[in-house]
């Protein structure tokens, strides 16, 4: 409860953007004209995932001088991957239908992470400069 406590505390946008991306992804969308444009599920799972793991990137970088790799790592590109196909697979079994599970979401997801990581890294060796 207390890393739960500490997370919350020390990283409160990152906190309120997986609780808006665990919201999004089980609440059924509204039809929409961009519903007609191709892959805009999957831009805009990676725009999600990209802006959250980037997010998460800046406030470990704000409150850490030194980076623990493995810290951030887990933090900012492994969890969110997971939480990802956690909820792709909730999505498929748990919805009654009204939302799908899909791979090419989850790799969307896992792309928008790995985006993040990229910027992180070069982030951390702009910062070291």
């Amino acid at each position: 409860m207390r890393y739960l406590i500490h997370l919350v505390t020390h990283y409160p946008f990152s906190c309120v953007l997986i609780a808006i991306i665990w919201y999004l992804c089980f609440f059924t969308p509204p039809e929409t004209p961009l519903d007609d444009v191709a892959f805009i599920d999957k831009w805009t799972h990676i725009a999600m995932y990209l802006l959250t793991c980037t997010v998460i990137w800046e406030e470990y970088l704000r409150r850490h001088r030194r980076v623990e790799w493995w810290k951030v790592l887990l933090l900012a590109w492994v969890s969110p991957i997971v939480m990802s196909g956690l909820i792709e697979i909730l999505q498929a079994t748990c919805t009654g239908g009204r939302r799908s599970g899909e791979w090419l979401d989850f790799a969307a997801n896992a792309t928008g992470a790995t985006l993040a990581l990229a910027i992180g890294i070069l982030r951390v060796r702009s910062r070291a400069r």
